[in-house]
């Protein structure tokens, strides 16, 4: 968090009223610090390239579909200049083409518009900690379509206990929370992360969580 113990958010839509509504509620919240809007990609570029007057944004609230550069598209670009974002895509899209390409852009979490206040909230907390964060329908959505991209089905050769970290991580359990649920260590959690990260070629948790789901080993029923 920032200074003010609060969570610096730009938010990203087309309308004009939803972007107020979410300041509005947003605004309410003593953990959250509305500093820059945007009505599309390119304009959220624009403004994080010039610099903000409240500096860099911890997390971007993203619509999907949106004139001139869609939320696909800014989230790549986000990420490879602005890596530090924690990008959370709100849509009311359910495409499972769709959420394939948000994750695989960059986005943390992938949250509908019908969502209740508190489940958005839950998302932005979780994506300000790096955790993923996906309701059921999201979850099912991602495994559908990357299941159409034909994953292959090696394992990498990962251990049991490997697979049983893996599986939580993609469910966007804490360290803490996986070493509760299997009763080992932080420790012991954190060398398992670091064996996957390795032994799957990724950079972190979020790819993490897409690997398991590519694999079909994530339960969707």
């Amino acid at each position: 968090m920032n200074a003010n113990n609060g969570w610096k958010i730009m938010i990203v839509d087309d309308h004009d009223m939803v972007r107020a509504g979410l300041r509005t509620y947003l605004m309410l919240d003593p953990k959250f610090e509305v500093i820059a809007e945007a009505a599309n990609g390119k304009e959220a570029i624009d403004q994080l390239r010039a610099g903000i007057a409240g500096g860099l944004p911890q997390l971007v609230l993203m619509d999907l579909m949106m004139p001139v550069m869609d939320g696909v598209e800014a989230t790549r670009v986000m990420m490879k200049e602005f890596p530090s974002l924690k990008i959370v895509m709100l849509t009311s899209f359910l495409e499972d083409e769709k959420v394939v390409a948000a994750v695989e852009a960059g986005a943390v979490s992938y949250v509908l518009k019908t969502v209740s206040a508190e489940e958005l909230i839950y998302a932005l907390n979780g994506a300000a900690k790096g955790m993923p964060v996906m309701t059921h329908d999201v979850s099912q959505a991602l495994t559908r379509g990357l299941r159409q991209r034909s994953a292959q089905g090696e394992d990498e050769g990962l251990t049991e206990r490997e697979k049983e970290v893996l599986l939580l991580i993609a469910e966007g359990m804490s360290n803490k929370e996986i070493a509760d649920e299997l009763h080992i260590s932080i420790k012991t959690v954190k060398t398992h992360v670091s064996n996957l990260l390795m032994k799957c070629e990724l950079e972190d948790r979020t790819q993490l969580a897409v690997y398991a789901h590519r694999k079909g080993w994530v339960k969707t029923g």
